[in-house]
């Protein structure tokens, strides 16, 4: 392998760990919270995609319709919540995950037939899939996005976690949900934060998600919610910090299998990665939690 290769893969592994990460926080932050996870979340990425669809369609920017496709998904985040979970406080878990699978079956059936069940090609800026020459190294200006909007989301996550006081209540319930209603923070906004946090989060990877792939399609959600649990259970759960090294270590297995499997096993990629998946975590249980060192980043 080349160094310009070498280069290349590792910038494309960090660009798919990037929204990765992200997809991974947005699940995990409200797991943190309530110790639910949130099954309806991947249609939170879907009604954000479907909302850019309709907006570009109509002549807007794709990266105006951007921001609108994140309003949307916190709109939506909350929507969940104020359905699915919200009615069902105090409920046992099973009902709330039960609850959060039917609302993801309720949204992709009306997305289905009230749409329409065939996905849908969002057009991106024709700049975006150009790439950046510096010598003999190509670099893909979508990865660059990508990895850049990643980077500046989880430095004001962290930040905002760390010196705000909604941040540290999060943090504080991530611990000990319990003790932290005991000592005065609101459960209610707490909750609501968390879910507003979640749809950011879900709202940005959605559209870097759909800057790489071009289209919307009423089951899209599903591959960044099937992607997102693998991260936090890779990073432990509960963990943010944990969620994201998981989900950069998620992608690299990717996209090393992608490229060191011969080409008649490159189709079998997503299996042999679950493979590698679980081998990790039948020699770590706990995934790398350890390695994030404190419970939440």
């Amino acid at each position: 392998m080349t160094v310009e290769l070498l280069v290349q893969q590792l910038i494309n592994a960090l660009s798919l760990g990037s929204i990765y990460a992200l997809l991974a926080l947005g699940l995990a932050v409200v797991y943190s919270v309530l110790g639910l996870l949130n099954f309806a979340y991947g249609e939170i990425i879907t009604i954000a995609g479907y909302c850019m669809f309709f907006l570009v369609s109509g002549g807007m920017d794709f990266w105006y319709a951007a921001i609108f496709g994140v309003i949307a998904a916190i709109a939506t985040s909350l929507l969940i919540q104020l359905v699915a979970f919200r009615p069902l406080r105090g409920a046992p878990a099973n009902a709330v995950i039960f609850a959060s699978f039917a609302v993801s079956i309720i949204i992709k059936a009306l997305i289905s037939n009230v749409i329409s069940p065939r996905p849908r090609g969002i057009p991106v800026p024709s700049w975006v899939d150009g790439v950046i020459q510096l010598g003999s190294f190509r670099l893909p200006i979508l990865a660059l996005i990508t990895i850049a909007i990643a980077v500046v989301a989880m430095v004001a996550l962290t930040w905002a976690l760390h010196y705000s006081t909604p941040g540290l209540a999060i943090r504080a319930a991530a611990e000990d949900f319990t003790v932290t209603r005991l000592m005065g923070a609101p459960a209610g906004r707490l909750i609501l934060l968390a879910f507003v946090l979640s749809g950011i989060l879900a709202g940005i990877a959605g559209v870097l998600w759909i800057a790489r792939t071009g289209s919307v399609s009423p089951a899209m959600g599903f591959t960044p919610l099937l992607q997102s649990f693998i991260a936090i259970v890779l990073g432990g759960l509960g963990n943010l910090r944990g969620a994201v090294i998981g989900g950069f270590a998620l992608a690299f297995i990717e996209v090393a299998l992608q490229v060191l499997l011969p080409t008649a096993v490159v189709p079998f990629t997503a299996a042999l990665t679950l493979v590698a998946v679980v081998v990790i975590l039948y020699f770590r249980p706990q995934g790398f939690s350890k390695l994030a060192q404190e419970r939440v980043a």
